[in-house]
């Protein structure tokens, strides 16, 4: 394959980071409305958080397909796929007239913006050297997409209802689906030959999955991202109920945690690169983990503050992850490998969304969010023992 221009490149990165700012977007605007999706549907918090487990599992699942088929017909088609899925299951979400049709929607959802991530790494990995700059950028849009689609949803779900505030990302969905059109080249699939079978070949999976280094490598993602899981899900709720605020005024601070989260992936990448994955990942659990404690512990709106600061720049693990994955897999497992690394880490990491609603619910949100404490303190333990003991993980 001839290099593409830097100019080529840079392009190219920005539309798939775009397509990754509105495919997570769309799932955000769920967890921004749910104060008043609780009270529309009168359902629990456990109900709606089985919904959003479904929706991420499913989102989960979908990753590993979706880097076979990248491998397959190249990442350019799969990408238009998926976002030509996702504006059409989010707008069929902002009609559904029942807690059971939502989770169904849910699930749709969960299904379309699935197929987008692994080939979108994919893609931004083959065009730069610098793999995990490059990545926190991708990565770094959906860090933004927290931003703006909580702060806009829970404001415009407030004033106008939570089914026009899902719409929206129906609308930004189908305007990221004409800049890929447009903008996004048709590179050569990395492996043509790649059979669909290859789906369904569970001993090549295990192969790959019990290799000591990539099995290291999921856990770290599935207790990271369980944090994630729970942040997205429930954190305006937390907010709302916990701490007091409003429904605007929560998915404000919701919006708070994803900006500092974006500028700080753009350093975790750096970081990575230039010194270790496994330094950048401990430094962001670290901070995570020293969020939730103000935000559980300090009552007064200084405890608020630092808290949401403290989350944000905590979470800036998912570029240095991401670049974990793609350091254990040669160029020929790049799709296959990584689609199946993410639907096996985040699979895990999607019990964070029912985990912490039934905790909530049957003890209350120190409960809830202590759970995140507990995973937290469990990938520091593993970062810290690969390290101390020179397992070479």
């Amino acid at each position: 394959m001839d290099r593409p221009s830097d100019s080529t490149r840079r392009t190219t990165l920005l539309s798939v980071a775009a397509g990754n700012f509105v495919q997570l977007g769309c799932r955000l605007l769920v967890g921004a409305v749910v104060p008043l999706l609780l009270v529309h549907f009168e359902t629990t918090r456990s109900a709606i958080g089985l919904a959003l487990t479904g929706m991420w599992s499913v989102y989960a699942l979908a990753q590993f397909p979706s880097g076979v088929l990248a491998d397959r017909f190249g990442e350019h088609l799969v990408l238009m796929g998926a976002l030509a899925a996702t504006a059409g299951s989010i707008a069929l979400l902002a009609l559904a007239p029942s807690v059971v049709v939502f989770a169904v929607f849910a699930l749709a959802l969960g299904m379309g913006a699935g197929l987008y991530f692994a080939p979108a790494s994919t893609l931004a990995t083959r065009l730069y050297d610098a793999q995990g700059e490059a990545l926190g950028v991708l990565t770094a849009s959906g860090a933004v997409a927290g931003v703006v689609f909580p702060a806009v949803g829970g404001v415009v779900g407030v004033r106008y209802g939570w089914r026009i505030a899902i719409a929206l990302g129906a609308a930004t969905a189908l305007g990221a689906l004409a800049l890929t059109a447009v903008t996004v080249p048709r590179l050569p699939p990395e492996n043509p030959d790649r059979s669909l079978h290859s789906v369904v070949d569970f001993d090549r999976h295990r192969r790959l999955l019990t290799r000591p280094s990539v099995a290291y490598s999921v856990a770290l993602g599935a207790l990271v991202g369980f944090t994630f899981q729970a942040v997205s899900s429930f954190f305006p709720t937390f907010l709302v109920e916990y701490r007091g605020l409003t429904t605007g005024t929560a998915g404000i601070a919701f919006g708070a945690v994803w900006a500092l989260s974006a500028v700080a992936q753009f350093g975790a990448g750096r970081l990575s690169d230039r010194y270790s994955r496994d330094t950048a990942i401990a430094l962001s659990a670290s901070i995570s983990l020293a969020g939730v404690v103000t935000l559980l512990a300090v009552p007064s709106t200084v405890g608020l503050l630092a808290g949401v600061v403290l989350l944000g720049i905590g979470i800036s693990w998912p570029g240095p992850i991401q670049a974990r994955f793609f350091d254990q897999l040669r160029d020929t497992e790049r799709g296959y490998g990584f689609g199946l690394l993410r639907t096996v880490y985040m699979l895990l990491a999607s019990s964070g969304s029912v985990v912490v609603g039934v905790l909530a619910d049957q003890g209350g949100w120190t409960a809830g969010m202590g759970s995140v404490l507990v995973v937290l303190s469990a990938c520091l333990v593993l970062l810290g023992a690969n390290r101390w003991y020179s397992l070479g993980l």
